[in-house]
């Protein structure tokens, strides 16, 4: 009998349609041939060559793939979500640079920004040829953002922001940061704001977090904000309070529920074609029960979680998507993609924890997105409330 891959075991083709199969397609071979021939020696030196991988990302269209206008693909959350599992099957980092750049700073732009905010960034931001960030989480307020101390007080005209963020992608390398703070506005948590700022305003610096073991392959940095000045107009008018930051959120979690996905996969592809060509007591590995129950046991996990994926994709295409699906769609992907790339260490051995193999990359990486974007915890609260009715946060 002829081994099935994956992908036909559930006849997930079945699903997507032909332009859907074909940009995934695309973006699995750029992935094969220009990146995953460097992945593990970015991650060994924990560099990432951003200004070059820009330029050939916003080429191939990601940036803000599922954003319309203003030279954005305009493409459907499917075949974003699509595109993210093949760049997150080369690496996490990856695929975070993608999402932070089109899923928070980008689409913060699109659906809260002034018309001068869009013109002068998303078109640049969509052809690599700026880098955004998206600064929310400070050190001390992760999954209680409203809390946050970074603060803009009006000082005439103008805003004039201090505070600091903690763990934010590309933020020493981007060009504009959206920030958001608490302003002196009398409006409660409605008084938090997003503000739009150059990088090279004075006052704004974004040092490099270092020795990092998850997300290597990956730009993280600390944001600090010392009176920084900016004008009126740098202020997002199209929200108020944390709905804009949330929903920002939200966009970045859709693209994680495909994602994660993505490295589960390449770990079971890598596991499979591991066990064929290893023996053991002369014959494969792959022909002994025990690991063959292995392998069933996380092709059924993630077949299920791709399935669950291309649904929610479909209902966020017809715009029909609530923040607990997203919750429910990132709490299973992600919870189950880790258990199926430890496991597959278990069939690599000791080969498993060299950067030969990709397993132990994607183990490290996916212990990171387990907790950004919303920790596993708030996801299941996050589900309790949609099923119960009770705010169990507080």
């Amino acid at each position: 009998m002829t081994a099935q891959s994956i992908t036909e075991l559930i006849a997930l083709d079945d699903l997507l349609d032909a332009d859907e199969r074909e940009i995934r397609d695309t973006v699995r071979r750029f992935g094969e041939e220009k990146l995953r021939p460097h992945v593990a020696g970015w991650f060994e030196d924990a560099k990432l060559p951003v200004r070059e991988l820009a330029g050939q990302l916003g080429e191939l269209g990601l940036f803000g793939m599922h954003l319309t206008g203003y030279g954005c693909a305009g493409l459907s959350a499917t075949t974003y979500g699509l595109a993210c599992q093949e760049l997150e099957a080369v690496d996490s980092g990856l695929r975070s640079f993608v999402s932070v750049q089109g899923s928070l700073a980008m689409f913060a732009l699109h659906a809260f920004g002034s018309d001068e905010h869009k013109d002068e960034w998303l078109p640049k931001m969509a052809a690599g040829e700026a880098i955004g960030c998206f600064g929310l989480t400070e050190a001390d307020y992760g999954s209680n953002p409203g809390g946050m101390r970074t603060n803009a007080k009006r000082d005439g005209d103008d805003w004039v922001l201090n505070g600091s963020k903690m763990w934010i992608t590309n933020g020493s390398v981007a060009d504009v940061a959206v920030v958001w703070a608490r302003t002196d506005l009398d409006e409660g948590a409605r008084g938090i704001r997003g503000f739009v700022i150059p990088t090279d305003t004075p006052g704004f610096s974004a040092p490099e977090i270092t020795k990092k073991m998850s997300l290597r392959a990956s730009v993280t940095s600390e944001l600090v904000l010392e009176d920084v000045r900016l004008p009126a107009s740098a202020m997002l008018p199209g929200v108020q309070g944390l709905k804009g930051p949330l929903s920002c959120l939200n966009e970045a979690r859709f693209g994680i529920v495909f994602g994660a996905l993505g490295a589960a996969r390449d770990c079971l592809e890598t596991a499979l074609s591991y066990a064929a060509d290893r023996d053991v007591f002369d014959k494969p590995l792959s022909s002994y029960q025990l690991t063959q129950a292995k392998l069933a046991d996380m092709a059924l996990e993630l077949g299920k979680g791709q399935l669950l994926a291309v649904h929610l994709g479909r209902r966020k295409d017809r715009g029909e998507i609530r923040p607990e699906q997203i919750s429910v769609g990132k709490l299973n992907n992600v919870r189950e993609s880790i258990k199926i790339a430890r496991e597959c260490r278990t069939i690599l051995g000791a080969n498993g924890i060299t950067l030969e193999y990709p397993v132990i990359r994607h183990i490290n990486n996916l212990e990171s997105v387990l907790t950004y974007e919303g920790t596993s915890e708030m996801h299941q609260l996050t589900v309790g409330k949609a099923l119960t009715g009770y705010d169990a946060f507080r």
